[in-house]
């Protein structure tokens, strides 16, 4: 009657709506766009086509906004469910954030001198060199 198949466990599936599937990327279009960007690759080899179809196995590295993922192919998907259905079809081999990289919320509020807008004390004392020299 036309509806969409169910995949089997050991079929295949395409790029975009795995990602899609696993939560990775908000919507399909998104992992679309992302996997023709050039930020997906699949067994080390980049993907430019979102119809490029992945099976249980593979290795998918994935360059996010924020960090790079690294992720086996468990299982395809059925549908976007929730993170714990989600969480079924691949296993996270991503490496963990080096030390060095993560900042404390002080640090990360700290900015070096002369950067961006100046600090109410800095104000201040453009205001007494202005004042002063009048």
């Amino acid at each position: 009657m036309g509806g969409e198949t169910q995949p089997a466990s050991g079929s295949r599936q395409r790029i975009d709506k795995w990602l899609f599937f696993t939560r990775m990327v908000k919507s399909r279009s998104l992992a679309q766009s992302h996997v023709q960007s050039g930020h997906v690759r699949i067994n080390g080899e980049r993907c430019s086509q979102p119809s490029q179809m992945v099976k249980p196995g593979d290795r998918i590295e994935l360059t996010l906004e924020r960090r790079d993922v690294v992720l086996i192919v468990r299982l395809v998907g059925e549908r976007r469910g929730p993170y714990e259905e989600a969480r079924l079809l691949y296993d996270d081999q991503s490496p963990l954030p080096d030390e060095a990289k993560r900042l404390s919320p002080y640090e990360q509020a700290i900015r070096a001198t002369g950067t961006g807008r100046p600090t109410k004390k800095e104000r201040r004392a453009i205001d007494r060199l202005m004042s002063d020299e009048d």
